[in-house]
């Protein structure tokens, strides 16, 4: 397996994760305890969102410090305490006045249908995943927000595969690094976009052949508003709001040539840009960068879908195909 490098790379990340194996589901925090400038987009209609509003150009907040990741749909933002809680007990966070206010965001996944239903992310996970952080390489696959993950879901949940979380990493020239992190649960398939093939698509029951067609895909509407790919990418150039968001925006690109479809009515895609500075090269202006980030999301969301497990009778591409070469 060649490694794409983790979104740890980039000077000022930290990631941690909560897995509930028995619940099938857990949350990722994304840590810049110094700080990071941030935007978000937001393109599929069903999302669930903290805090995203601060992270507008013309808002005050200029500086974030966690984006959470988690599954258990709505009921999962209640992860935010537990980070809001690490953050303040360390010391990090806006200085209002006498106290200092973390300042904190995030999106969730729908898992709820697989595995417990009652078993969602807290206050205590969002705690204990801060303290698993760290900037080594991050944990793929089945695991934090991507435990319950699902994809491929036009037929239903008995056709579809396991989706995960997955990361990727580039080092340009004059120290500039770029990375990405995808927590990837559409209704759509997965494909490979360097080579056209089709990784992960529902099988017609009658033929065995997989269905591409987004007219059979989404027209029984089996699962509505319970998928969604959410993510973060980021790099140590200097962004304003403005670029960071401009960053997040061309990050999609790198959905849009992995899942199909994406972007429905049935998902709630979100992408969060981050910049912790503070290096300037002339070069490295935010087209580049987000064209990099593109790339790095679509690989990071294929390494998400070929190194995720069965999990809650939920077949995974790895068991199908253990030979596949991981991008």
């Amino acid at each position: 397996m060649r490694s794409q490098g983790s979104i740890t790379d980039v000077p000022g990340v930290e990631v941690g994760h909560w897995t509930d194996l028995e619940g099938v589901t857990g949350c990722t925090v994304v840590l810049c305890r110094g700080g990071a400038v941030a935007g978000v987009d937001v393109r599929g209609s069903a999302p669930g969102t903290y805090g995203t509003d601060a992270l507008a150009p013309t808002a005050t907040v200029q500086r974030i410090h966690a984006v959470l990741l988690t599954g258990g749909s709505a009921f999962g933002l209640d992860a935010v305490g537990g980070v809001m809680r690490w953050l303040e007990e360390r010391g990090i966070g806006l200085p209002v006045g006498s106290v200092r206010v973390p300042i904190v965001t995030g999106a969730v996944i729908f898992d709820l249908n697989v595995g417990r239903a009652d078993r969602r992310p807290g206050p205590e996970a969002g705690y204990a995943a801060c303290q698993a952080a760290n900037t080594g390489l991050v944990a793929e696959g089945s695991v934090g927000a991507g435990t319950g993950a699902t994809v491929a879901k036009g037929l239903g949940l008995a056709r579809a595969y396991k989706g995960g979380v997955g990361t990727a990493a580039r080092r340009l020239a004059d120290g500039v690094v770029v990375g990405a992190l995808v927590v990837v649960n559409p209704v759509g398939n997965i494909v490979d976009p360097a080579s056209g093939r089709l990784v992960a698509a529902p099988t017609d029951p009658a033929t065995g052949e997989p269905v591409v067609d987004p007219a059979r895909l989404l027209a029984r509407r089996i699962f509505p508003t319970q998928n969604t790919t959410i993510g973060v990418v980021a790099t140590n150039v200097a962004l304003s709001k403005a670029e960071a968001q401009k960053l997040a925006q061309m990050a999609h690109d790198g959905l849009a040539r992995t899942i199909w479809p994406v972007h429905t009515a049935y998902d709630g895609d979100t992408m969060f840009g981050l910049s912790t500075g503070p290096l300037r090269p002339e070069w490295a202006e935010v087209s580049l960068l987000g064209a990099v980030a593109a790339e790095l999301v679509a690989a990071a969301v294929l390494r998400a879908v070929y190194l995720a497990r069965p999990l809650g009778g939920i077949r995974a591409v790895g068991e199908e195909a253990p030979c596949q070469q991981v991008p």
